[in-house]
């Protein structure tokens, strides 16, 4: 008899940009559930302060732009602590400059934008790439990439940044974020479709806004595009991303899941 309710205990999950927002309350999530997690991120000492300690927690450093790094940490995890079951593609960045960052389209600095590509969604398949060769050879495992509404699903809407700040800094959606999550449901589908006969699951997670750190008035203006009325919560979005990633969900494969609140629904 199949159980109701499939459990992730002993199952081990890898989490990129594991010190992150997102990133962090997806391992929470996990090793609540009993998962083993291997959490993966740019900056161990960052992982120290927001993951802290946890018996089923193993911590790596990796950037993962860097195809050598991802082959030596993909495949230290399988010797040392196990089969991978899923990873969850989610690392992302914003650079070191958020300045460069949120710069304006048609002067947008190349730079940037190439080491924000090479991050986004580069990376993302180079992690997949490197875990997939295992998860093939078992017939077993499932890949789960965010990307975000914005790219994935829609342009973003311009008219909620008018006086929008974040961490002090006026702000928007940059094209090189919009290009380069729009790029990851596409790895998705490509994806699913070739490994799909191996057994593999993968999705993406496509949440909208997140409340972290944004001010009032950008808060105010986006939740009045929202059918329910505010902005997501990081739990709320974790909690997909464990769902998806769990055997509950063994028949969902190459979909985009979307945590929007209902946005896309207008």
């Amino acid at each position: 008899m199949i159980p109701i309710y499939a459990s992730l205990e002993g199952k081990i999950t890898v989490v990129t940009g594991a010190a992150g927002i997102l990133g962090s309350e997806v391992v929470s999530q996990l090793l609540s559930s009993g998962a083993i997690v291997c959490a993966v991120d740019t900056n161990r000492s960052a992982m120290d302060s927001v993951l802290g300690s946890n018996n089923g927690l193993h911590k790596f450093e990796c950037d993962v732009s860097s195809d050598p790094q991802v082959v030596e940490v993909i495949d230290a995890i399988e010797e040392k602590v196990g089969p991978i079951y899923a990873l969850h593609n989610n690392a992302a960045t914003k650079t070191a400059s958020l300045e460069n960052f949120f710069g304006e389209t048609l002067d947008y600095d190349l730079k940037t934008w190439h080491e924000v590509m090479n991050v986004n969604l580069t990376g993302m398949y180079l992690m997949a790439r490197s875990a997939l060769r295992f998860m093939v050879r078992r017939r077993e495992g499932n890949i789960l990439q965010t990307a975000s509404i914005y790219g994935s699903t829609m342009g973003p809407d311009q008219r909620i940044y008018k006086d929008s700040r974040y961490l002090g800094l006026e702000i928007s959606t940059p094209v090189i974020y919009t290009v380069s999550k729009a790029g990851v449901h596409g790895l998705t589908n490509h994806l699913a479709t070739e490994f799909g006969k191996a057994g593999i699951r993968v999705n993406t997670l496509s949440p909208g806004g997140i409340s972290s750190g944004q001010n009032e008035q950008f808060e105010l203006q986006y939740s009045q595009r929202i059918p329910l009325g505010r902005m997501a919560r990081v739990h709320e979005v974790a909690s997909a991303a464990v769902f998806i990633m769990s055997p509950d969900a063994s028949y969902i494969s190459g979909q985009n899941i979307l945590t929007d609140g209902g946005l896309s629904a207008w």
